[in-house]
């Protein structure tokens, strides 16, 4: 889709993060080239109040070919999921095949959520863009930094508020993993800990991708609400969406496959996870659940994505729900020469234009990696179109068979189901 850093080591144990780069790159030609006029969609979507279609025919070449252990895909007209299914198996070795109810480790998609959730305060008028941190933490965390107390929530979720950036961090986070107290106290001591030393760049000076920026979030809205970020999250959106398979961490039992396994995907390429094990620990440490430890059906998230594609300002069917439309506006809206809001990332393709006056082919994609689960979304308000894949197998960078396989499955499901076609190469 775009080009990602390569990451260490280090990237892995930073809760849930994808590796974004410093700016886009344009995707290969046959991901964003579209043509210039729109065409009907194929025969096979007759309406997208038919029953969904079985994907499985698609994903099945696809986790054959890059030798993924598995996926699943929906794709979305509006609120309606016009095809889905799965391919593969839970973990590699095993003959236990993925299923439609099987939840998935979101990563840093989750980070989308959380920027919701902080809308949703501001339309209660409890906090704002421009809330600060000294506003919220003042008197709250001892020796908090000057320099941090003017920081904004916008910046925050623009990843340009100056917080170290995630290998920074690492032995932080390694400690607090393996130290006493609850999810909420470790959340508490990563966040005073950062706010208590200068920030290493100028607060707004430039983009820095940072998953501790969301977990001070979610510390700020724990202090307005009285309530851990974890039942918020619960409560005022994953109900109200008829979300149910959420949870926070690795999904699975101790022991058992009755759930996908995570498998590495940047060395020991392929191997499995234990949901309890090591690895799963440390690379989905819990306290960091605001910046991306949630894991649910992609049915489910599929709701969330919905919210989104609905409530955006140029969706020609716009149904703004739980939110206001200005809210979507500003979650989906980035300054000039920037490509990242609020857990989006914010981009143009030819294959999304609605070819109406002022359509301009905008699309908002949330992605997530953590070195062993992977996921997108590709939200295109305009023709009212969405392609979500997630993979129990990670590796955020081009050459690695878990993006392979989503960036083949996703050009795959906008071929097949988009208005507008995809030119070859």
């Amino acid at each position: 889709m775009f080009r990602r850093l390569n990451v260490s080591l280090v990237a892995l144990f930073i809760s849930g993060c994808a590796v974004i780069p410093s700016a886009p790159l344009p995707p290969s030609t046959a991901v964003v080239a579209g043509n210039s006029s729109a065409s009907a969609p194929t025969a096979a979507v007759s309406s997208p109040a038919d029953a969904p279609q079985d994907l499985g025919i698609i994903l099945t070449p696809i986790v054959a070919r890059t030798k993924v252990p598995g996926m699943a895909a929906v794709v979305l007209y509006g609120d309606k999921i016009v095809a889905q299914g799965v391919a593969g198996v839970r973990k590699r070795g095993s003959d236990v095949p993925i299923t439609l109810d099987d939840q998935f480790l979101l990563c840093s998609a989750g980070k989308a959520m959380t920027a919701t959730l902080a809308a949703m305060l501001i339309d209660e008028g409890r906090l704002s863009w421009n809330t600060t941190l000294g506003d919220v933490f003042a008197g709250t965390i001892k020796n908090l930094h000057p320099d941090w107390k003017t920081v904004t929530l916008a910046q925050l979720l623009e990843h340009r508020a100056g917080v170290p950036a995630d290998q920074a961090l690492f032995w932080s986070i390694v400690r607090l993993n393996f130290s006493g107290g609850t999810v909420d106290d470790k959340r508490w001591a990563i966040v005073a800990k950062v706010l208590s030393k200068p920030p290493p760049y100028p607060p707004g000076s430039r983009y820095v991708y940072a998953s501790v920026d969301y977990v001070i979030v979610g510390a700020m809205l724990e202090k307005i609400t009285g309530q851990p970020w974890e039942d918020l999250i619960q409560q005022k959106l994953w109900q109200p969406l008829g979300i149910t398979s959420g949870g926070f961490g690795a999904p699975g039992t101790a022991g058992k496959i009755d759930q996908p396994w995570g498998h590495w995907g940047m060395f020991l390429t392929g191997r499995p996870a234990a949901p309890d094990g090591l690895w799963s620990h440390l690379s989905t440490p819990l306290f960091g659940g605001p910046a991306g430890t949630g894991h649910m059906t992609i049915t489910d998230w599929s709701r969330f994505i919905s919210l989104h594609l609905r409530g955006d300002p140029a969706n020609p069917h716009q149904a703004a729900t739980l939110l206001k439309p200005a809210s979507f506006a500003a979650l989906h809206r980035a300054e000039p020469g920037r490509f990242y809001q609020a857990g989006w990332i914010l981009l143009h393709r030819s294959w999304a234009n609605g070819h109406r006056p002022g359509d301009s082919g905008r699309v908002i994609s949330s992605q997530g990696d953590n070195g062993f689960w992977h996921c997108e979304a590709w939200v295109a308000p305009e023709i009212d179109f969405a392609v979500l894949v997630v993979c129990n197998q990670g590796g955020p960078a081009d050459d690695k068979p878990a993006t392979m396989a989503d960036r083949d499955a996703v050009t795959a499901l906008i071929q097949a189901f988009g208005p507008n076609k995809i030119a070859s190469r």
